[in-house]
């Protein structure tokens, strides 16, 4: 796929930014990704099923497209594949796909032709401009395939927050190569968006458990008696048919039953095709806990005890009336496994993991009391109870809260961690803090300035006089640092290593 770079790139696309720099360790690149309206993807839509009458009119548009002829759905079908064929890699799939989620509107008995039913389908269908607001908040890993590069060259992929009609966000990602002396190219995205196929997953009892803590009543005690340590949907439904019928006359039966059944739409596995380019790939909101968006993934590259390698990222999930932190897994970016965290070291977003366990025990950072920065520690990774308060909200431009911006990046001096402070007028500053390597609970130091600030062509957007980052990548002695600005758009620093310790524990 071919890249660019600030002069190949059309306006609306690549602009130029003008900047000025905060501190004089911090380079400006001169690149910038804008939102780009026309990444669209295909995805179902049931007339009448939102705000405010929430009564759904599926019943009706099916009726009237079974009572068309034949030449009518031919010359119907026909134009839509002129007008949106080529829009999507494979439109016919997802409108075969919704006529089934439709299917049982059509009536017992009624024949309907295969081009009625991608007809049928298609009215079931609408298209979602996923950066029709903003494309912003990235983090940065290196990819899993560095093959092909010149010597000095290290190729990353970086995800970012789209966001869309009603601020509904999910999570893209882009590729590119940082050269031997920090040049920065992006890859040119494919012109297709796929939100991929959601798959049947296993689940696991102790965290079944975990969401259901402070709960206590004889259905849950049944479940958590009878189902296996890994237990897959056909197993818990046998065990609920298994029920004595004296329980499900219980009072709390139908609430802890719909609770559990929360639970499992809330772990799943994601799936896309493997010959998309993961430019392609979007992590679309598909359980409960995440039905008004996906926002601020930051993904970190982690080495697991036996020297393998997974990619793991925290996001918040979004209800439309409470966020939570939840996880992300994948091996290869093609399939992700989604899912829950538990404990109140978690908070409800900003976890940012480390890239590696410490002692055994997996490490966060945490914003678990929504203003100050923390060490979160876990024995599996999914259940957090501890935390150690690491910085609080001291300096005039952080005085609101403060908070990571992804996970610590080792180096010989320490954990390197890109922080972010909220002061006055609501500005959003990036600065630094540098953690001991064996004991990350020991603050070495902290800048006392910020690190950077928005530029005079960076304050105004979605969300004036924000800088944010989700996650900057260590390239030899070189941070970059891709941030969000103004929730608008994505520009890019760089940072040397060296200098920044050395101003971190001067």
């Amino acid at each position: 796929m071919a890249d660019f770079t600030a002069e190949s790139v059309p306006a609306q696309t690549l602009t130029m930014s003008r900047g000025i720099e905060t501190d004089e360790l911090v380079t400006r690149k001169r690149l910038r990704l804008n939102r780009d309206p026309s990444r669209v993807i295909a995805k179902l839509f049931v007339p009448g099923a939102q705000p405010p009458d929430m009564n759904s009119r599926a019943g009706g548009v099916v009726r009237r497209v079974l009572a068309l002829s034949e030449e009518e759905v031919e010359k119907s079908y026909a134009h839509i594949l002129e007008a949106f064929g080529s829009r999507h890699r494979d439109l016919e799939g997802t409108f075969s796909e919704n006529f089934r989620t439709i299917e049982h509107r059509v009536g017992h008995g009624t024949r309907v032709s295969e081009r009625r039913k991608l007809l049928i389908g298609a009215h079931f269908t609408h298209e979602y401009a996923i950066e029709g607001a903003a494309l912003t908040n990235p983090s940065m890993v290196p990819h899993p395939d560095q093959s092909g590069l010149q010597p000095g060259e290290l190729r990353f992929l970086m995800s970012a927050r789209a966001i869309g009609e009603g601020h509904l966000s999910c999570v893209e990602f882009r590729t590119g190569v940082i050269g031997p002396r920090g040049d920065l190219r992006v890859d040119r995205p494919s012109p297709h968006a796929s939100i991929g196929q959601v798959r049947a997953t296993h689940y696991e009892r102790a965290m079944l458990a975990a969401a259901m803590a402070g709960e206590d009543d004889e259905v849950l005690a049944y479940l958590l008696h009878h189902l296996p340590e890994r237990f897959t949907d056909a197993e818990l439904e046998a065990r609920l048919g298994e029920l004595p019928p004296q329980l499900l006359v219980q009072e709390n039966t139908y609430r802890t039953v719909s609770r559990v059944h929360w639970f499992l739409a809330c772990q799943y596995q994601l799936e896309f095709g493997a010959g998309a380019d993961v430019s392609e790939h979007v992590l679309w909101p598909q359980s409960p806990t995440e039905r008004r968006g996906i926002e601020d993934a930051r993904f970190v590259r982690c080495t697991e005890p036996d020297g393998s390698v997974v990619y793991r990222g925290t996001y918040t999930a979004y209800s439309g009336t409470e966020s939570a932190t939840q996880l992300v897994e994948t091996a290869d970016f093609r399939t992700f496994h989604m899912a829950q965290l538990f404990g109140t070291a978690v908070g409800s977003k900003g976890l940012a993991l480390f890239p590696r366990r410490l002692g055994g025990r997996h490490l966060a950072l945490s914003r678990w009391d929504r203003e100050s920065n923390a060490l979160a520690t876990s024995d599996d990774g999914r259940i957090w109870h501890r935390s150690h308060s690491l910085e609080a909200p001291l300096r005039p431009w952080e005085l609101t809260l403060v908070g990571n911006c992804g996970s610590p990046i080792e180096t010989d001096a320490g954990w390197l961690v890109l922080t972010h402070g909220v002061g006055p007028m609501r500005t959003y500053a990036l600065g630094a803090m540098l953690l001991d390597l064996r004991d990350p609970a020991r603050v070495v130091g902290t800048l006392r300035d910020p690190l950077l600030i928005a530029a005079p062509d960076e304050r105004d957007g979605y969300v004036p006089n924000v800088v944010y980052s989700c996650g900057g990548l260590r390239h030899e002695d070189l941070l970059v640092i891709p941030y969000g600005f103004g929730d608008m758009g994505i520009e890019f620093a760089t940072v040397p290593v060296s200098g920044l310790v050395d101003r971190l524990t001067g």
